[in-house]
């Protein structure tokens, strides 16, 4: 890769999320942790507002913007597979913005890009989740970013039957089934449930705070620990 072409892409990556560290970058980028040191420094001096420092992580600090870009041909196909892949597994309204968002895309990439990408031989059956859960996805994944308590009846695998105020912190599909990562109150604990044993699901007034050992990102250091 050519050294322009590995600082626009890091730019890509540092500005495409929140904090990125150095060792990230350079498995991303498959170089050295002194070569992203460099390259951070190099575009600092260039004015590229880029805030962080080694051993900590690195962000673009608010307002950096580049000109529009141009997708690859495989870009596009790896785009239109996401999408096709991914839409049959959302909820309605989060499965029509992919599609929006895609068609803008594809709109505005040269007509050759466009028809290899369109033509793409790749599918994904529809059905794979019902519509009860499909609806349920949409509720929980709402109310996890809006920051908003859930109260749920529950049948578990054991068909016991439970109600529960859970904090939500994540959806995530494995391949057959949703499930929603919750901080539990009853439990004082991270629990998970299966959308599609949800008996009945509310949304409370009452929103949730980050409180330590209680985030997504404690959750997955929780299952890091746990080796799983």
């Amino acid at each position: 890769m050519r050294r322009a072409d590995r600082l626009f892409q890091l730019v890509q990556l540092i500005r495409g999320r929140r904090l990125s560290t150095a060792a990230y970058l350079a498995e991303r980028l498959q170089v050295s942790l002194r070569t992203v040191y460099r390259d951070v420094a190099d575009l600092s001096a260039q004015g590229v507002p880029i805030e962080g420092e080694a051993g900590v992580g690195y962000r673009m600090r608010a307002g950096f913007d580049l000109p529009p870009l141009m997708f690859t041909t495989d870009e596009a196909r790896a785009l239109v597979a996401a999408v096709r892949l991914a839409q049959p597994r959302l909820d309605a309204a989060l499965a029509a913005q992919a599609e929006g968002a895609l068609s803008k895309i594809l709109s505005v990439l040269p007509p050759a890009t466009r028809a290899a990408a369109e033509s793409l031989a790749l599918y994904a059956p529809t059905g794979v989740i019902d519509e009860a859960t499909r609806a349920r996805l949409a509720v929980v994944r709402r109310a996890s970013e809006s920051r908003h308590k859930l109260h749920l009846h529950y049948r578990d695998l054991k068909e016991a039957d439970s109600e529960r105020t859970v904090h939500p912190l994540g959806c995530f599909f494995w391949g057959q089934v949703w499930t929603l990562a919750a901080w539990c109150e009853a439990r004082q604990g991270f629990r998970s449930f299966r959308l599609d044993r949800i008996q009945q699901l509310e949304v409370l007034d009452e929103r949730f705070r980050d409180e330590p050992g209680q985030t997504l990102a404690d959750l997955f250091r929780h299952y890091d620990e746990d080796g799983r």
